[in-house]
């Protein structure tokens, strides 16, 4: 009985706990950009779209950054299997409104969706323990990748599977 019940027990933590699968539809959410106007993953249906978690104080992001950036500019026009464009949602963790404006100014973030998850309510949702971590979200809201498959050489390599 014991047994049943630490096993039980095991599966409802990672069950809990586990990040939205690759094929399974991704949480909608409303965030507040750096303008003060709400935006919400919905907003962008109908394109391939990056949910970039990150922060000013997050090296390893900052690091990843030129390589965000240079995807965005690369794939922003083009057309995709079940989406139109690339978009790039960044979802800050930092607390600090000034440093992430900064951080955006700094390190040329040209994409217009910029949002603070001050309380930490979309990094639950997704289950982000960590950053920089990403989702690539088709135009019908679908997860087709997250986590190290966009990182880095991933990052363009996975997009391109998606072209039309």
């Amino acid at each position: 009985m014991k047994l049943l019940l630490s096993i039980t027990t095991l599966f409802l933590t990672f069950t809990f706990f586990a990040q939205p699968s690759n094929g399974k539809r991704a949480i909608d959410f409303t965030i507040t950009d750096k303008d003060g106007k709400e935006i919400s993953l919905s907003d962008l249906e109908g394109k391939l779209v990056l949910i970039d978690f990150w922060a000013s104080w997050c090296g390893p992001c900052r690091q990843e950054n030129p390589n965000v950036v240079e995807a965005y500019e690369k794939y922003h026009d083009e057309k995709f299997v079940n989406g139109k464009k690339f978009e790039i949602i960044s979802v800050s963790l930092d607390k600090d409104k000034a440093k992430w404006k900064k951080a955006i100014k700094k390190d040329d973030l040209k994409w217009k969706y910029h949002g603070l998850d001050q309380d930490g309510a979309v990094s639950r949702m997704y289950n982000v323990r960590s950053i920089p971590y990403s989702f690539l979200i088709d135009g019908e809201g679908n997860i087709l990748a997250q986590g190290n498959e966009l990182r880095g050489l991933n990052l363009h390599i996975t997009i391109e599977k998606y072209l039309k």
